[in-house]
């Protein structure tokens, strides 16, 4: 028997950026989902040198014609049985969203248990980085088809036209925002000095904490979402993903915050993407819809 008849799909997409230097986009993600395990098909949306906060450098973004090209090669391939999940984060122009969305289609097609994790990449507490219609295809074109999105709290505000400035405004836009799983990284925390990832579902809303780290690395989003994916694929429930993915993620930004390092150094905390030692506060949230401690 083939090993696509005999195990399940484990192959992910990942479409998003790619930088030479640094631990961003598509670097954090494939490396993170390699090596626990997934292998990865690497999308690249647009290429740079570094992450733009660095400084302006060169911006290559694929055509539009040839990445949509690109993209339908992907949907017909004959591994496609190979792929379980699609994970798109950072995109390079709006109409990048279109193609995306038409691998997903397909994808979901040929294996209808496929996950499609949504990153919408458009902003943090400064505003939009992206253009105004990018943003927008994002929320309107992606949003809609994913089974897990994983905004930061900023993103969510702005994709629900609202301030988000404590738990409960939060909740109620992530519940309204469509997935059916939302993880919303940088929420409120209920400790002083720390920030949340909020995960909701239609049953329960978990809330993770862990403290604070000043003029933190980028990056953090990306590796969030493909760690959290990688959780859910490997069958952990979605608790003990939330608890895992939190631990991981603030252990290597810890300990590259220690290190004095401008970028996350996945290479050499590789460990504790498998086996995270960090503490994280985790606490179970009164369910909006149910009135009640889920």
């Amino acid at each position: 028997m083939s090993t696509s008849q005999s195990e399940a799909p484990r192959a992910v997409i990942v479409v998003s950026s790619h930088v030479a230097r640094g631990s961003v986009g598509n670097r954090a993600a494939v490396f993170a989902l390699e090596t626990l395990g997934f292998p990865v098909w690497a999308v690249p949306t647009v290429i740079l040198p570094w992450h733009p906060g660095h400084g302006r450098a060169t911006r290559i973004v694929p055509p539009a014609e040839q990445f949509a090209a690109l993209m339908a090669d992907l949907a017909r391939a004959p591994w496609l049985g190979e792929v379980g999940a699609v994970l798109s984060g950072y995109l390079g122009e709006a109409s990048q969203a279109d193609a995306i969305a038409d691998l997903v289609g397909a994808v979901k097609a040929r294996n209808p248990g496929a996950l499609y994790v949504c990153d919408p990449v458009m902003g943090d507490s400064g505003g939009l980085y992206v253009p105004e219609a990018t943003a927008k295809a994002l929320r309107d074109r992606l949003m809609p088809l994913a089974d897990i999105a994983t905004p930061n709290r900023y993103e969510l505000a702005w994709m629900a036209g609202a301030d988000l400035p404590d738990l409960k405004s939060t909740t109620a836009a992530a519940l309204d925002a469509g997935p059916a799983t939302m993880l919303v990284t940088s929420a409120p925390a209920m400790m002083s000095g720390s920030t949340g990832n909020l995960l909701l579902d239609s049953s329960q809303v978990l809330l993770a904490e862990h403290r604070l780290i000043d003029r933190p690395p980028n990056g953090l989003g990306d590796l969030t979402g493909a760690v959290f994916l990688a959780r859910t694929l490997s069958g952990q429930p979605p608790a003990k993903a939330l608890q895992s993915t939190t631990a991981a993620v603030y252990e290597i930004l810890a300990r590259t915050a220690k290190r004095g390092g401008d970028e996350l150094q996945l290479e050499t905390d590789a460990q504790s993407l498998s086996q995270p030692m960090a503490m994280v506060q985790m606490r179970h949230l009164t369910h909006p819809s149910r009135g009640r401690t889920a």
